[in-house]
């Protein structure tokens, strides 16, 4: 795993300027099939009428609905566009985060709050960019963003896996999905 230097990180109001940039929007037919991308294979192992949450969902959210065309129910988080904490305080079948875990400044703290709103056998589906190696890491376009300061790799997702008590499958080049293990027992760090 590779994260930025606590000093360069932008700050609240310029990292949510960056975000509302972005063009993506449910009627994005571009946008609808990238995210497809994780939502396809979640969807093949998911029985119907789940419950999840899309976390990091940004400015325009969309993956959630694509879920609920396929007969899920779906929350919505982002810190700066959803930011209802009560969608915090429950357990899902399925937690969401496509393009997202990149950005969390304290990602020990974040990954813990992803298992912890997983129920026992539930699904956390990433979608995120992963670093190779250091000698590609350096020539890297996407470290570039000054929204992503924390960087995974295959093997902290392996060790991750391990640790925390879930199953491991990685989808092509940048999707990740994990099940969690009935006897997972991730506890939550205090604020």
């Amino acid at each position: 795993m590779v994260f930025a230097d606590p000093n360069s990180l932008l700050p609240p109001q310029a990292e949510k300027s960056v975000y509302q940039n972005h063009q993506n929007t449910p009627e994005d037919k571009g946008y609808r099939k990238f995210l497809s991308r994780l939502a396809e294979p979640l969807k093949e192992r998911l029985p119907l009428y789940q419950n999840g949450l899309d976390f990091g969902c940004g400015p325009g959210p969309t993956l959630h609905l694509m879920l609920e065309e396929a007969q899920h129910t779906v929350s919505i988080y982002d810190p700066y566009f959803a930011p209802d904490r009560q969608v915090l305080r429950h357990k899902y079948d399925f937690v969401t985060c496509t393009e997202a875990i990149e950005h969390f400044y304290r990602p020990g703290r974040e990954w813990q709050l992803l298992c912890q709103l997983l129920k026992d056998n539930g699904w956390l589906a990433i979608m995120t960019k992963l670093v190779i190696n250091e000698a590609a890491f350096a020539n890297w376009h996407y470290k570039n963003d000054p929204t992503h300061v924390s960087f995974f790799s295959r093997e902290t997702f392996e060790y991750l896996a391990k640790r925390d008590g879930f199953s491991l499958e990685f989808i092509g080049q940048d999707v990740i999905l994990m099940q969690k293990t009935s006897i997972s027992d991730i506890k939550r760090l205090p604020n």
